[in-house]
């Protein structure tokens, strides 16, 4: 389903302009990941960063709408139904990336009730860890969504459930500390975020070896079964 979708993105198809737009949509909520977790963890921004993110976040929010209306003109147009199955699929994946664009959005504000230094201990290491990897996961769903590597996204997918799997550990471990409230909220918080935008991609990858019906879930054994 997606290697034709993403064929389709590719000609002159009149789903090639969404396709584009999709694309727009996923570097933008990457680039907006990355400048989060600088702010969050660096305090190391340039004047009008916080507006900037905020900015991509608005385009986010527009190419999505605009990917929908481009999907309702499109299917309004008799001899089109063959495209439905794909339009289905876009209209899910385009508010994953929109919802990863929240998250990056909201691990900014945390900025705004955190000590200005977080504490240099195993927890904020961890969490540290937990960034780095989704940020790679982040760069690598980008390029799986394009290139159509079915064992690259299964590896993808089992990484990121680790992550997943570690992120709740973490909340787990923060609440036993003995930080300040504020710290503590900033924390996990950060934890949960990062955990969801690991999700969010997972959802993206996972387009590339489930059929639409089952986008957003995995399961290993039955698409073992079908090679």
């Amino acid at each position: 389903m997606f290697r034709e979708l993403l064929n389709i993105f590719r000609s002159k198809n009149p789903l090639t302009e969404m396709g584009e737009n999709f694309a727009r949509m996923l570097k933008l909520a990457h680039e907006m990941t990355l400048s989060a977790g600088s702010l969050f963890f660096e305090r190391k921004a340039p004047p009008g960063e916080r507006d900037q993110i905020r900015k991509q976040d608005i385009a986010v929010n527009q190419l999505e709408r605009a990917i929908r209306k481009q999907v309702v003109a499109h299917l309004s147009i008799p001899g089109n139904t063959s495209d439905v199955p794909y339009c289905l699929l876009l209209m899910s994946l385009v508010k994953d990336v929109e919802r990863l664009g929240d998250y990056a959005k909201n691990i900014i504000e945390l900025v705004d009730f955190c000590p200005e230094t977080l504490p240099d201990d195993e927890i904020v290491k961890e969490l540290l860890s937990i960034r780095g990897g989704i940020e790679e996961a982040f760069q690598a769903a980008s390029e799986v969504f394009t290139s159509l590597e079915p064992e690259r996204a299964l590896r993808l997918i089992r990484e990121g459930r680790e992550i997943a799997h570690g992120s709740d550990a973490l909340i787990g471990r923060i609440a036993g500390e003995q930080y300040d409230t504020a710290t503590t909220t900033a924390l996990v918080l950060a934890t949960r975020y990062y955990k969801r935008i690991g999700g969010h991609l997972l959802n993206v990858v996972s387009s590339v070896v489930m059929p639409v019906h089952k986008v957003d879930y995995f399961d290993e054994d039955e698409i073992l079964s079908q090679r």
